[in-house]
């Protein structure tokens, strides 16, 4: 089919005048042989009479047999002819037989249902009876004497081949081989040539059983192959040559399985095929279609594994399409599939305006005609021609005029007298051009200046706005601290806020004292002191009071964060930076009591939801049988009688708080609730009560070690953070909050260096104030600025890690700029520098007693730092 579709046209039009001469030669010879037979029947001159001078005429007046007799052999013929009339019956017998087994095996066969197979010469729907086809079948090429016009005759019988009709041998009439168009024509010019001799008197026997000769067929005759995988029945269908042997299908198909060759099997209706025989010893047409099994030699070592789909679509080797023909009947093609490597053009398309879809030009399936080689040498158009570029020039124009002459008059009218001007020497226009020079770069500089005058004002204006801007950022941030401290004050609620009121009591106090020992003396001084102790007691009970209100909130705050913290998820983070969470049995337990904890503090329930809270309760701890749960019990089935029996809310507030103060005491026990174990203070493990554990001697306590504060000067252990709380409640009422701001400040700067620093986080509140009023006097070393919420600790030399002997107190502002100095000689001079060292001298001495800074200072101590011209001498460090 593809070479019928690659055929050109001109070679077209030529088959199909051909076709046209032989249909015209066809019907006269129909038409020759019908005389003949008329003339057959009548006796001869010579007392014989010819027999079968012509042949029969198919439906489209095509010669399906041919054959003559000389007048000697008549009797013999006529013996012949009537033998095998009595043996017609019978062979017909044996032909419906045969095709009845035939379609019995093609029945059972799938692939050999899609093959193509005529069967009889059609023509309007007629078909031709089993004694044509068998003479059909048994074409006979005849001697000298076979008849009148053996080209026309071989011609027709050429043409009912080509027409679809069974040709076979004398032998074998079930066999049906496909013969092509090629084929043929070699058939007729080879009868035709042996056909065109001189006639002779001398007699020929014809033996009717002789086989006719095979038809060659064509190098590349293919078939349709359907190879069946046993015994998992995977098809696998393919175009494989009629030549091809069975070992280049072992060889093809033991690279696709993956399998050794020798162990595959090929099988043709339930026998095994030799490696030898090929498609056509089997007995396969071109165009045919056969069915093969594959199955393996050893089926428990080497089984045979289907091969894996693959993941796109591939276009068959074969397809079978079924076409209607004109009378009606449907008819089965076996199509092959020609694959094109090339990539085919893009020949344009449309575009839609609304949805911007593009549809392009379907290119054809089958490949190009080839044209034929000119033997001329031809280039492609790039290598003739040149590479343009538009380019700008200026080319002469040639003019003339016009003067007033004999037989012509040109007007004056608009013409001009011309003067010659002063000659310019080069010098002059040198100096000409030099002063037009100057005046435009008088004219640039001044616009440049302009320009730049107005970018200095615009900078100006940016930086007055700017300032504008932090200073009203820092008054702002000012109003904003006061504020929250006045609202601090008003209403404390932490440990910090109460530090502020005692210190601002004790600040008012110590005025009032100031204000009593300078204007009055004697009684009166006594009862001023006495009225100042009274109102001093007023405002301590006074904050006492909202002591009482913050300890409730805060006290309800920590459950709720100690049953948060318990029920949250298990978090961490992942390679990516986001993070994961996951909860476990013992976090959804802990969230569950959570809930129920919530659920028992809600106010205005109604008496069915307070019912269902104690219900749900008390399932929970009917789980576990002890003391606690057993109070727990009695207690939510009292209130619940007390509820059925219409009590007020308000006397039963102490029962209910009772019952919440249980559960809670049941949520925090690990056994009943597992996450709790993890964040009690109290461990569980008593032999861990050992280690770690101070005795505070102002509270008789043993306390663990995190209870304890330590300050850089430290011997003892000391009194623990209670009672150092309450003694400066009670005598120095100190305010930690500014200096506990600035060393959190510190802290993160200096994490946010990533270097190594360490000093930084050892130090406390303390130490840090006794730095800042001790070693700095509280103000700032550039400007003396006072204010400590704009003080900052920075280090002095940025190259090193922070500590006391080096670091400086400036302003925030005055911090950003001292990072920015490279050479610190240089940017504050020498007598600044050593006032800095000074104090760095009176730091390093104060806490060289701090535990862990020792061995610090001493590998420190006798190494200064390169180019540093101030000398310096190491200080030892002694113990106190």
């Amino acid at each position: 089919m593809a070479d019928e579709e690659a055929k050109s046209p001109p070679q077209e039009e030529e088959n199909q005048l051909q076709t046209e001469t032989e249909n015209q030669q066809s019907a006269e010879t129909a038409a020759e042989n019908q005389q003949s037979a008329e003339t057959a029947a009548e006796p001869n001159t010579d007392g014989t009479a010819a027999e079968g001078g012509g042949g029969k005429e198919g439906p489209e007046g095509e010669v399906v047999g041919t054959g003559t007799e000389s007048g000697d052999n008549k009797e013999m013929g006529t013996e012949q002819e009537t033998k095998d009339t009595e043996k017609a019956p019978e062979s017909e017998q044996q032909t419906a037989e045969g095709d009845q087994q035939t379609g019995e095996e093609s029945a059972s066969k799938p692939m050999e249902e899609e093959q193509v197979q005529d069967t009889a010469a059609v023509d309007d729907g007629k078909e031709v009876n089993k004694d044509e086809e068998k003479i059909i079948g048994n074409v006979q090429v005849g001697d000298e004497e076979s008849g009148d016009k053996p080209d026309q005759e071989m011609k027709e019988v050429d043409e009912s081949d080509a027409t679809g009709a069974k040709v076979g041998t004398g032998d074998n009439q079930g066999e049906e081989p496909m013969v092509t168009d090629g084929e043929v024509a070699n058939a007729t010019t080879t009868t035709e040539n042996a056909m065109v001799t001189d006639e002779t008197g001398e007699k020929h026997e014809v033996d009717p059983h002789a086989s006719s000769p095979q038809p060659v067929l064509p190098a590349n005759a293919t078939a349709t192959v359907k190879f069946v995988l046993m015994p998992s029945g995977h098809v696998s269908t393919m175009a494989c040559a009629l030549s091809q042997t069975v070992h280049n299908l072992r060889d093809h198909f033991a690279g696709e399985l993956r399998m050794p060759a020798d162990k595959l099997v090929f099988m043709f209706d339930g026998s095994s095929i030799k490696d030898d025989m090929s498609l056509l010893d089997l007995g396969v047409g071109p165009n045919g279609a056969v069915q093969l099994e594959i199955s393996s030699a050893d089926p428990i070592s080497a089984p045979i594994k289907p091969p894996k789909p693959k993941p796109e679509y591939v276009m068959p080797d074969v397809i079978t399409v079924r076409v209607e023909r004109e009378n009606g009947t449907m008819e089965s093609i076996v199509v092959e599939i020609e694959r094109s490597n090339r990539r085919k053009p893009f020949l344009g398309g449309y575009k839609h305006r609304l949805t911007s879809v593009e549809y392009h030009h379907a290119a054809a399936q089958t490949r190009p005609k080839m044209r034929a080689e000119s033997g001329i040498e031809k280039f492609c158009r790039d290598t003739q021609t040149v590479n343009t570029k538009n380019q700008r020039q200026q080319t002469k124009i040639e003019t003339s005029t016009q003067m007033t002459t004999i037989g012509c008059y040109v007007a004056n009218m608009t013409d001009r007298l011309v003067v010659p001007g002063k000659y310019t020497t080069a010098s002059e226009h040198h100096a000409m051009i030099l002063s037009k020079v100057i005046i435009l770069q008088s004219y640039f500089r001044r616009w440049q200046a302009k320009r730049h005058v107005a970018k200095l004002k615009v900078d100006l204006a940016k930086r007055m706005e700017w300032e504008r801007q932090e200073e009203i950022r820092k008054i702002k941030e000012k109003e904003d601290r006061i504020k929250k401290e006045f609202e601090r004050r008003m209403n404390p609620r932490t440990k910090e806020d109460f530090d502020l009121l005692y210190h601002a009591l004790e600040k008012w106090r110590q005025e009032e004292l100031e204000t009593i020992n300078a204007s009055l003396s004697g009684p009166k001084r006594k009862a001023a002191l006495c009225h100042l102790l009274d109102q001093e007691t007023q405002l301590i009970a006074s904050i006492g009071r909202h002591k009482l209100e913050a300890d409730t909130e805060n006290k309800q705050r920590a459950i709720q964060k100690f049953l948060d913290k318990a029920a949250s998820p298990k978090r961490w983070r992942s390679y990516d930076g986001k993070y994961i969470e996951m909860d476990t049995a013992y976090t959804t337990r802990a969230r569950e009591l959570r809930d129920i904890y919530n659920s028992l503090n809600m106010k205005y329930l109604t008496q069915d939801e307070r019912l269902d809270v104690l219900l749900t309760l008390k399932h929970t701890v009917k789980e576990h049988d002890c003391k606690l749960t057993q109070e727990i019990i009695e207690l939510i089935d009292r209130e619940a009688d007390l509820l059925m029996r219409g009590v007020k809310e308000s006397n039963l507030e102490g029962l209910r708080k009772r019952i919440s103060t249980l559960f809670l005491q049941y949520v925090k026990t690990p056994t009943f609730n597992a996450e709790a174990a993890r964040l009690i203070k109290v461990p569980q493990d008593p032999s861990s009560l050992r280690k770690n554990i101070h005795y505070c001697q102002s509270c008789n306590s043993y306390l663990p070690s995190t209870e304890f504060q330590l300050s850089s000067n430290s011997k003892l252990v000391g009194r623990c953070r209670r009672c150092t709380k309450l003694d400066n409640d009670a005598r120095t009422r100190q305010d930690f909050s500014h200096f506990r701001f600035m060393l959190r400040s510190l802290r993160k700067s200096e994490e946010n260096m990533q270097d190594g620093s360490r000093i930084a986080f050892l130090l406390q509140e303390e130490d840090l104030r006794y730095l800042v009023e001790n070693i700095w006097a509280t103000q700032s070393a550039l400007s003396a600025w006072t204010d400590l919420y704009d003080l900052v600790l920075v280090r002095w030399d940025k190259d090193e890690e922070w500590s006391p002997w080096n670091c400086i107190l400036l302003t925030k502002d005055e911090a950003q700029a001292h990072a920015r100095i490279e050479d610190i000689e240089k940017g504050y001079g020498r007598v600044f520098c050593h006032k800095i060292k000074t104090k760095h001298t009176l730091a390093r001495n104060y806490f060289s007693r701090l535990p862990g800074m020792a061995e610090h200072i001493r590998s420190q101590a006798n190494q200064p730092k390169p180019g540093n011209s101030i000398a310096t001498k190491s200080v030892a460090v002694t113990k106190a």
